[in-house]
C-alpha cells in the first residue's frame, strides 16, 4: 500500500450518523470519528456488530467532534481490541467524556428497567457498554491543539481547524505522502449564537464532506419571535412548552435566547427548567474553554441564574407536578431516550401542551414521527396518543445548510480529485451532489455502507 490509500466507509455513509473512516496506509491505520449509528432498527442494530476491520492494527483515532453519533462507538472499539491514542481537542475530548459517562448510564438504567418491567425480547436485556467500559475509553484520550500540523508518521501528519457547530469541533486535515485529505465533520453555521464562524479549508485533493443539509436552505425564521408567541401561547393554554433538545451547543442556545428575551421584556418572567444532566456537565465545558464561544463571563452567569436546573429524577416529577405553565427543555433532541421521555409521557395526552422540536430529526426517531404528524408514540413499551401541538423549527441547527456548506467547499483553491459525500439522507446526497456538479463541476461520489475506495498516493 506504499502507493495508494484504502478508505473503508464504516458509517455515515448513505446515511447521516454512525461516523466512521477508516484510512488504511502502508505507514498508519487511522479511523476517522467512531460514532453510534442512531434512528432506524435496522441502522441501531448494527452498532451491535464487530467492525469489519482488524481492530488492534489501528494505530490512532482522530475525532472531528463530541456529538454521540461521532463518538458513541468508542467503548465498542476498545472492547475489540484497539489499544491507540483517541486524540481530539480539549473541548471535544471534554465533550465526549460527557456523552459517553451519561450514555452509558442511560444503557444500564434501560437495560434494568427493561428487564425489570420485561418489556423487551431479549433475555436478559444487555447495556451496550458500561461505565466501567466508558472509564477505559477515556485513558486513551489525548489532547491536541488547533492550527498546527501533527507528525504521525514519516509521510503522515494532521491537523485540526476549528469548525463550529459545537464547543471544541473541528475539521481534519490529514497530509499522506502530500496527498491532503480533508475530513468535514460537521459544519457549523455562520453568524451563530455562540460559536465563530467556521474556518474553511484552501486545499484539498480528496474531500469528505457532509450533507446532512445539502438540499435545503434553512428558513429564515425570526426564532426570538417564534418564540415568544409560542411562550405567551404556553401561558394562555396554562399548559407546558417542552423542547427535547441536544444537550450540547443547542440547550446552551435556546438557555441564550431565552435569557435574551426576558431580558428585553418580550416575554414574563415564566419558570424554565432545564433537565438534562448531560447539559449541566456542558455548561461547565463552556466555563472552562471561553477561547472557544463568543459569551462573555457575564452574560453566562445571568444566563445560568436565570434558569432552574433539574438536579436529580425526584426534581423531574416536581416539575411535572408543578401546576404553573411552565418551559421544560430536557434531553433528547431527537426524543429517542433521556429525561425528555418522562414529560412527554405524563404529559403529551394533554390538549394544553406544546412540543417544539428543534433542529434535525433523523429518520426512525420519536422525533421524527412527531414531526411527521404521528398520531400515537410509543414511551417504555406502551403508546400514547398525541393531543399536544406539535411545532418545528429548523432555524436553530447547528449545521450548515446548502448555502453555507458551498461557501464553505468554494475557499479551496485547487480542484479536488474526488469529494465524498457524507453524514446524508439519500434525497440530501443526491440533491447535493447535482449542486455541487453545477457550481463547480466537481467529481463527486456518494459511498455506500461498507464501501472500499483506492486512493493512489
Amino acid at each position: 500500500m506504499k502507493n495508494f490509500a484504502r478508505i473503508h466507509f464504516l458509517g455515515a455513509s448513505g446515511v447521516v450518523t454512525g461516523s466512521k473512516f477508516f484510512i488504511e496506509t502502508s505507514e498508519k491505520k487511522i479511523l476517522i470519528d467512531c460514532g453510534m449509528f442512531q434512528g432506524l432498527k435496522g441502522l441501531r442494530e448494527l452498532n451491535w456488530s464487530d467492525l469489519p476491520i482488524p481492530v488492534n492494527n489501528i494505530d490512532v483515532v482522530l475525532l472531528t467532534h463530541g456529538h454521540l453519533d461521532h463518538v458513541g462507538y468508542l467503548p465498542r472499539l476498545i472492547k475489540q481490541g484497539f489499544t491507540g491514542k483517541i486524540i481530539g481537542t480539549a473541548p471535544t475530548l471534554a465533550i465526549a467524556e460527557i456523552i459517553l459517562k451519561d450514555s452509558a448510564k442511560i444503557h444500564e438504567e434501560e437495560a434494568k428497567k427493561a428487564n425489570k418491567e420485561k418489556y423487551t425480547k431479549h433475555s436478559p436485556a444487555l447495556p451496550f457498554y458500561t461505565l466501567l467500559e466508558v472509564e477505559k475509553t477515556l485513558a486513551l484520550f489525548q489532547v491536541e491543539i488547533v492550527d498546527k500540523w501533527i507528525t504521525l508518521s514519516e509521510s503522515i501528519s494532521y491537523r485540526f481547524q476549528y469548525n463550529g457547530h459545537i464547543i471544541g469541533a473541528t475539521f481534519i486535515e490529514l497530509d499522506i505522502n502530500g496527498k491532503r485529505f480533508v475530513f468535514s465533520g460537521d459544519i457549523g453555521r455562520s453568524n451563530d449564537y455562540l460559536l465563530n464562524d467556521p474556518k474553511k479549508p484552501e486545499w484539498a485533493d480528496v474531500l469528505f464532506i457532509e450533507s446532512t443539509y445539502g438540499h435545503k436552505w434553512h428558513p429564515n425564521e425570526n426564532i426570538e419571535e417564534l418564540l415568544s408567541n409560542l411562550i405567551k401561547e404556553t401561558l394562555h393554554k396554562k399548559g407546558n412548552l417542552i423542547i427535547p433538545s441536544f444537550a450540547v451547543e443547542r440547550l446552551q442556545t435556546l438557555m441564550y435566547l431565552l435569557w435574551r428575551l426576558y431580558a428585553k421584556n418580550k416575554i414574563p418572567n415564566i419558570p424554565i427548567f432545564i433537565d438534562s444532566p448531560m447539559g449541566n456537565n456542558v455548561l461547565e465545558v463552556f466555563k472552562r474553554f471561553p477561547k472557544w464561544h463568543k459569551l462573555s463571563a457575564s452574560d453566562y452567569n445571568a444566563m445560568c441564574n436565570h434558569i432552574n436546573i433539574v438536579q436529580s429524577y425526584k426534581e423531574t416529577w416536581d416539575t411535572i407536578d408543578d401546576k404553573r405553565s411552565k418551559i421544560i427543555i430536557a434531553g433528547s433532541g431527537m426524543v429517542t431516550g433521556g429525561r425528555v421521555l418522562t414529560y412527554l409521557q405524563q404529559l403529551i395526552e394533554e390538549s394544553s401542551t406544546t412540543v417544539l422540536l428543534v433542529g434535525y430529526q433523523a429518520e426512525g426517531t420519536r422525533g421524527r414521527q412527531l414531526q411527521d404528524g404521528a398520531h400515537q408514540i410509543r414511551l417504555f413499551g406502551k403508546y400514547y396518543s398525541v393531543k399536544a401541538t406539535i411545532k418545528h423549527v429548523e432555524s436553530l441547527s447547528a449545521h450548515a445548510d446548502q448555502h453555507d456548506l458551498l461557501n464553505w467547499m468554494g475557499h479551496i483553491k485547487n480542484i479536488p480529485e474526488t469529494v465524498y459525500l457524507i453524514h446524508g439522507e439519500s434525497t440530501a446526497l443526491d440533491a447535493f451532489r447535482l449542486k455541487i456538479k453545477d457550481s463547480f463541476n466537481w467529481n463527486v461520489k456518494i459511498p455506500k455502507l461498507s464501501d472500499v475506495e483506492k486512493v493512489m498516493l
